[in-house]
């Protein structure tokens, strides 16, 4: 008789320990609360889905946040090269871009999410939509299957918990997870927002709202000048503070810190940072000779966008309708300083409910790294984002979510103790 494999969650994670289990001989059942798959999947990359990278295992270890060296063997398990090839083998073409992300040649996210469905289909996997898992069901040490909000029971010799962290509840990860895994007996390390956009405190932010900056340098210090992290890139002010790439990346830092301590911290950025004061001075100084008779507010286009120029005159406190050739030696040092070390309040993370990733999960200590089954409840598996495991923006955490429902799959289908 076949073994018989139920996977709870039709995400990236869940579907690929579908697909895996199924090819390994398991009768799989995938069971999904909404009425379509690949939910999050869809909406991932704005659309496009960043599918994986392109940087080696080490790089990609050191991507992860928390906990990234318990991702080793299901990443050798199952690689990003190994993630390239099985959607290339299904059909959807990818190409590399900047940063080594990895998309797919559409730019279309349903491409990958119809490959998954269609590897499903090819394997026979038993895809249930609009079915809500109550509980896990666990007898004698050892998970026997689930129950559905219905009342239904279906019952297993493996159940895989794949349902996703705690952002984006639209998509339907409500911390279904958590939950079944504290029952389990499991520890849930403390959830929080990682890779989430920022609120600010002044109130000049909203005058910025759309402002999209490129090659900056952006930089969070703690009220007493401690620096916690720094980056460089792409980012943009919002209605409610700042968000893009670089802040993204960098605003785990600030979570972490918040964790300890509600205080304000600073946000920094450098508008410049190939210029050094001395070479930003020079430009300033050409601009005047160059513009010397016209006023301040139109003169600074070369040297900024145009939405950043009155907040910038007014933060610098020169009048805007000054002539440039009346700009004195102290007032350009403001603007210099002000270009180079242009500081604001960072008050709080946004909710939860719109970080790209979860912080925080299922504790790693209590799942084997070879098997992702729990160490506390035989036959239970946990996979992707309800780990406590997270990843930088680049790929890193689908590679994570396919790798580890990959080793999920196939230890799940094997009878042996060795293994874990």
């Amino acid at each position: 008789m076949a073994n018989r494999v139920i996977v709870i969650g039709g995400g990236a994670s869940g579907m690929m320990a579908a697909i895996t289990a199924a090819e390994n001989g398991a009768e799989v059942m995938l069971l999904e609360k909404n009425d379509r798959l690949g939910k999050k999947l869809l909406i991932t990359g704005k659309g496009r889905c960043n599918v994986t990278t392109d940087k080696d295992t080490d790089e990609i270890i050191r991507s992860f946040v928390h906990n990234g060296k318990f991702l080793y063997t299901a990443l050798s398990s199952f690689s990003n090269q190994q993630v390239k090839y099985f959607f290339e083998d299904a059909g959807v073409p990818l190409k590399v871009e900047r940063g080594e992300r990895v998309f797919p040649v559409s730019d279309q996210s349903k491409d990958i999410v119809n490959a998954l469905r269609r590897k499903m289909q090819e394997a026979n996997v038993d895809v249930w939509l609009n079915a809500t898992v109550k509980e896990v069901l666990i007898e004698d040490g050892k998970a026997c299957g689930v129950q559905l909000l219905n009342g239904q029971k279906l019952m297993a010799d493996s159940v895989i918990v794949a349902t996703g962290g705690a952002s984006y509840p639209g998509t339907g990860t409500t911390g279904d997870g958590y939950h079944f895994a504290r029952k389990a007996g499991h520890n849930v390390v403390t959830l929080r927002p990682s890779l989430i956009p920022l609120e600010c405190a002044e109130g000049y932010v909203k005058a910025l709202q759309g402002l999209s900056l490129k090659n900056v340098n952006f930089t969070i210090e703690t009220a007493q000048g401690k620096k916690l992290i720094q980056d460089f890139g792409e980012m943009l002010f919002t209605h409610f503070g700042i968000s893009g790439p670089i802040v993204l990346s960098c605003s785990y830092k600030a979570v972490d810190y918040w964790q300890k301590t509600k205080e304000p911290l600073i946000g920094i950025i450098d508008f410049k940072p190939a210029l050094t004061p001395e070479k930003l001075d020079a430009r300033i100084l050409r601009d005047i000779e160059e513009q010397k008779n016209k006023q301040l507010k139109n003169s600074l286009h070369s040297l900024m966008p145009s939405k950043l120029i009155p907040v910038f005159i007014q933060r610098a406190g020169i009048s805007p309708d000054k002539a440039m050739h009346q700009i004195t030696r102290e007032e350009r040092q403001r603007m210099v300083e002000l270009l180079k070390n242009f500081r604001f309040t960072i008050t709080k993370a946004r909710p939860i409910e719109e970080a790209i990733v979860t912080a925080g999960g299922v504790s790693v200590k209590e799942v084997s790294p070879k098997t992702m089954e729990s160490k506390l409840v035989r036959g239970l598996y946990f996979t992707g984002e309800v780990l406590d495991i997270d990843g930088m923006t680049g790929g890193f955490n689908l590679q994570a979510a396919f790798s580890t429902g990959y080793l999920a799959g196939t230890a799940c289908t094997i009878d042996d103790s060795d293994v874990k």
